[in-house]
């Protein structure tokens, strides 16, 4: 079984995921083979909480180019994980 720390890699933090944290749901970047018990798991162990749900969405890379050279951003998976009622991750209060 992997660590937390091997299965979250970063919160995302943007203007919508700051939105979603007044209704108690966090959203994560996580390893691409996480499933949805693995990434509760992790949360739960890593920040103390009671996890009542987890979504999960795979993000594709968007094309880019340099002069003629022409590239892509890697694929991501992001979780949005929903706690229970008066839980909070004192990791993004400050933001």
């Amino acid at each position: 079984m992997r660590s937390p720390q091997e299965v979250l890699i970063r919160p995302v933090v943007s203007e919508k995921s700051m939105g979603l944290m007044e209704e108690n749901k966090y959203t994560f970047y996580v390893d691409k083979d996480a499933n949805k018990i693995e990434i509760k798991n992790a949360v739960e162990k890593l920040f103390k909480v009671s996890v009542l749900k987890v979504r999960t969405m795979t993000v594709r890379g968007k094309k880019k180019r340099q002069g003629r050279f022409e590239g892509k951003t890697p694929d991501r998976k992001k979780a949005i994980v929903t706690l229970k009622a008066g839980d909070k991750i004192e990791l993004f209060e400050g933001l």
